[in-house]
């Protein structure tokens, strides 16, 4: 069986627009998105199935019957797609009610790795450098970590 051409289009059209809303910084535009890319997932999903009688014994002969499979999986992307709304709306309307605006600021941090990768630098306290002396620290700490579990078992 072939996907009708137009659910392909459409399907493509609601993922591409729910992505490209995703990476806004608004939370009510990121709520947008998430609705559109879960519609588009659920049609994406509409399209696996195949047409036929309902997927019962006894009243459609079983190679007449339809795929029951992408119905239950449906009615699962639409309540985890709820879900992720009611959370995402609560973001938002907490955001605006501190706030007064739902955008997602920078944290500091990313900005200052971000300003580091543009000067094309390696931060001062890199914590996973090329040191040595992090793997005798971490020895010693799993030392300590077994003398404190073997103290303890001894009383």
């Amino acid at each position: 069986m072939t996907p009708n051409l137009t659910y392909v289009i459409v399907i493509g059209v609601l993922v591409a627009a729910g992505v490209t809303l995703l990476l806004e910084r608004s939370l009510t535009r990121v709520l947008m998105g998430v609705i559109l890319l879960g519609n588009g997932a659920n049609l994406l999903l509409l399209t696996g199935g195949r047409a036929g009688g309902p997927p019962i014994v006894g009243t459609t002969p079983q190679e007449e019957m339809s795929d029951p499979l992408p119905q239950a999986m449906i009615l699962t992307a639409i309540v985890i797609t709820l879900g992720m709304t009611a959370f995402l709306l609560a973001l938002a309307y907490r955001s605006w009610h501190l706030n007064g605006h739902d955008e997602v600021q920078d944290d500091v941090e990313d900005r200052r790795i971000m300003d580091l990768a543009e000067r094309d630098e390696v931060p001062d306290d890199d914590v996973d450098g090329d040191d040595d002396d992090d793997d005798e620290t971490e020895a010693g700490a799993e030392r300590t970590l077994a003398g404190t579990v073997d103290s303890g078992r001894a009383g």
